[in-house]
């Protein structure tokens, strides 16, 4: 099994961090601008993000947040949205999805407490756009998150050849699509800027390596966490004060 150096690396540093986060001040609407600093670490102790000042302010906009994403998953009016940045090839975004993603699922976006956005962050290889690609295709037949779900279930390793065009049909026709219409969007290759316009997302908040997460709380205030940082880490931010309280 491959594993790509920048998801190892940041999986490496999860036993040693509890949480690595930063919270921004924010609000408006999509398009807003906002500040961003540089990351700060808690001790493995604290309890929560940790809160900073931004020193060295970067505006960007907001967008780059919650544009060039999927489909929400939940309710759309709840109050706080979890982005996560990944790549369907990495060992430890498949880690995220088998060990955590179902738990927050359960105890915040089945509940309403949350929604959730995935956006592309491909950095492995051409295997890793393509299964992107695909996803979004599934989308136009409502299927995105059944599609996403299989991919991470059918995940074997990096640049394999598991996530290559010939499969990306077959989970297609397991997941009962029209794969006639799925195989034309594929050729029109119609998502190929979404997909590169949300990994420069993704490197413009900083992110270096795969998963990554942004949440971002009912008073526009947002946490960045990178890693597949254990569902305790999720559920102290989601629980937080900052993020609760208007």
């Amino acid at each position: 099994m491959n594993i790509h150096p920048p998801s190892l690396a940041i999986g490496a540093a999860i036993a040693a961090i509890a949480i690595i986060g930063v919270f921004y001040a924010m609000s408006g609407n999509v398009g807003t601008p906002f500040s961003t600093s540089d990351i700060k670490q808690a001790e493995p102790e604290n309890t929560g993000p940790v809160l900073t000042e931004n020193d060295t302010p970067k505006t960007i906009s907001l967008s780059v947040l919650t544009e060039n994403a999927s489909p929400l998953l939940g309710d759309a009016s709840a109050p706080i949205t979890i982005v996560e940045f990944g790549d369907y090839q990495c060992f430890f975004c498949n880690k995220f999805f088998h060990d955590t993603e179902d738990s927050i699922v359960e105890n915040y976006v089945k509940t309403g407490k949350a929604k959730m956005l995935f956006k592309d962050f491909t950095i492995i290889g051409q295997d890793s756009v393509v299964a992107a690609h695909a996803a979004h295709c599934a989308g136009e037949q409502g299927k995105f998150w059944e599609y996403h779900d299989t991919l991470y279930n059918h995940w074997t390793g990096e640049n394999n050849g598991w996530a290559s065009s010939d499969n990306q049909l077959k989970f297609a026709n397991d997941l009962g699509l029209d794969v006639a219409k799925f195989t034309e969007c594929n050729a029109s290759e119609k998502y190929m800027k979404m997909i590169q316009t949300s990994a420069n997302d993704a490197k413009t908040l900083g992110f270096t390596g795969t998963p990554g997460f942004i949440v971002i709380g009912a008073n526009n205030k947002i946490v960045k966490i990178p890693g597949a940082q254990p569902y305790e880490v999720f559920a102290k931010v989601l629980d937080s004060k900052e993020l609760q309280n208007n």
